[in-house]
């Protein structure tokens, strides 16, 4: 999964010789081409529409055939980005260049990723959350609880599940 700045043909070409699926986040000006060339933009979408556009090729280098899917809903907030990179593990400050580094920081962030996002629902599961954040509303995403969950744990000396299974025997005075 990479967000705009891996988009390029370059990186896509590599992924596709190594046979790995991948998922890239593109402008909405990307140039496209199945027969003629347009653009996400040109495609008029309505709020809550999605679009897959199997075999078509990207940008006027006609690299492909990629599967390109657009998605537009006025509501929807990504965090998966900000939390990779400024608001969680920045790792855009690695400045890592060989790609089978990148390739294994990225598989160990995105591992990591998975287990903090559980701890966030867990915390809401286990009523935790409301020792670590607000109780009128949330306004942190999954994984920012499981970053204070963590927090939490260890400022009190407590176990930290390292598993996806069920730690409500392990916390009994936060289970009601």
């Amino acid at each position: 999964m990479g967000d705009g700045e891996f988009d390029g043909i370059e990186l896509q070409a590599k992924l596709t010789d190594f046979d790995w699926k991948y998922a890239c986040r593109t402008s909405g000006n990307t140039i496209l081409y199945d027969g003629e060339e347009f653009s996400f933009q040109d495609l008029l979408l309505q709020s809550d529409m999605c679009l897959s556009l199997p075999d078509v090729l990207s940008t006027r280098q006609r690299f492909g055939p990629v599967l390109a899917i657009t998605w537009w809903r006025k509501d929807y907030f990504e965090t998966f980005f900000s939390d990779q990179k400024s608001r969680g593990f920045h790792l855009h400050k690695s400045h890592l260049s060989n790609p089978a580094r990148l390739a294994r920081l990225m598989l160990a962030a995105c591992l990591a990723y998975l287990w903090i996002v559980y701890l966030g629902a867990w915390s809401i599961q286990q009523k935790l959350h409301t020792a670590i954040h607000r109780t009128d509303r949330c306004d942190l995403s999954l994984f920012q609880l499981g970053l204070r969950v963590i927090e939490h744990l260890l400022n009190f000396n407590l176990p930290i599940p390292v598993s996806f299974t069920d730690f409500s025997h392990a916390y009994p005075q936060f289970v009601r």
